[in-house]
């Protein structure tokens, strides 16, 4: 089996596919995987990292903004369009795969067109509930669109062959034990909030997250532990500016960025987060209640359908950023962790959303769609 997968440009993209490759190889070691990138992009780093031979093709997707720099670069990606079928022709002519695998970001689009057109099988997954441009695009010519949630069917072309198979999920997520994380962590049998707002932080979710540390820190009634990110480094300030001295309450776990994020999710009563598919993913993994701040800085507001997946299905709240205070989370909060009924309700709800068995389903597609060959 020779697979080529295209799709980069954030980890949402790039982490399922090298999940999926990841699968492949276990059940076909020889199997032979090629991966194309976006020039420049995160995946550029990542995919040989994991192992896996890597091209690169230029690519760029169009800027919304109607002003002189935004026609000037998409001029620009109007050239690469051109440049890019061409070079994702060559690549493909030269592997010669059996099927093209695409994860979305701009570079999945000159790629599995140019699959399509020479005669390549194409299958794409789509990790979240609003399908994003490039995969609404291509479905017309796949011979399986591979879905998170349900929700995102009614957005695909009529008649489209799809089948919901989750989004993969790192191994820890699925193994990760409340009991053993809180002992690994140090936590004793107060509720454990988790908030983040992605690597880099998000400042509207680290101003309200401080009034909420400030708040709570006057009875130490929770333990927390917040990631503010990088560009958040200001945060521990803030909250010494709050009267939260950070040395005397030990229940207080500030850090940049949490490298035992399965822990943490694990241990938590109560996750605060953006929505994001991976993140929703590893939350229905590990059965966890969150308050969701979708991101509103994303395409097509994707974050917010993402989250109301989860709300329609009584396993998540959701705080729009346009509605983000300090006084509003508090509120929140309090009202979710006061109803401890309310919190496992949620929790048992997200629970029964996770699909754990993604990369195999997704392979089993694979397989059903090269035996139709």
């Amino acid at each position: 089996m020779k697979i080529l997968f295209a799709g980069g440009g954030t980890a949402g993209h790039i982490n399922p596919a090298l999940a999926i490759a990841g699968y492949v190889k276990q059940q076909q070691p020889q199997a032979e995987i090629l991966y194309v990138g976006a020039k420049g992009g995160m995946e550029g780093k990542l995919v040989p990292k994991a192992g896996y031979a890597y091209q690169e093709i230029a690519i760029s997707g169009f800027q919304r903004k109607l002003n002189w720099e935004g026609f000037k670069k998409n001029l620009r990606t109007l050239k690469l369009l051109v440049t890019s079928s061409a070079a994702s022709k060559k690549i493909i002519r030269s592997f010669a795969p059996d099927i093209c695998v695409g994860t979305g970001g701009y570079v999945s689009g000159p790629v599995l067109r140019a699959a399509a057109k020479l005669g390549v099988p194409i299958v794409i997954h789509e990790q979240n509930a609003y399908p994003g441009v490039t995969n609404k695009m291509l479905a017309k010519y796949a011979s399986k669109v591979f879905l998170t949630v349900e929700d995102a069917k009614k957005y695909l072309p009529q008649g489209c062959p799809w089948v919901v198979t989750g989004n993969p999920v790192r191994a820890e997520f699925l193994t990760a034990q409340r009991e053993e994380a809180r002992k690994k962590l140090r936590l004793d049998t107060r509720p454990v909030i988790l908030s983040f707002g992605g690597s880099l932080g998000a400042r509207k979710i680290n101003e309200a997250v401080a009034d909420l540390i400030a708040w709570s820190a006057k009875e130490d009634r929770y333990q927390h532990i917040h990631a503010y990110g990088q560009y958040g480094k200001w945060f521990p300030q803030r909250l010494e500016e709050k009267g939260v001295r950070l040395a005397q309450h030990p229940n207080l776990d500030i850090r940049e960025y949490i490298d035992d994020i399965a822990d943490c999710f694990a241990a938590a009563d109560l996750v605060i987060c953006r929505a994001g598919a991976g993140t929703l993913s590893e939350l229905q993994a590990q059965g966890r209640a969150s308050i969701l701040i979708p991101s509103p800085n994303v395409a097509e507001n994707h974050q917010y359908h993402n989250a109301m997946a989860l709300v329609r299905r009584q396993a998540a709240s959701i705080l729009e950023e346009k509605d983000l205070t300090g006084q509003r989370l508090i509120s929140m909060v309090d009202e979710m962790v006061s109803h401890p009924d309310v919190l496992r309700a949620y929790q048992a709800n997200a629970k029964k959303m996770a699909i754990t068995d993604s990369s195999e389903r997704i392979y089993r597609g694979i397989c059903e769609v090269l035996s139709k060959k």
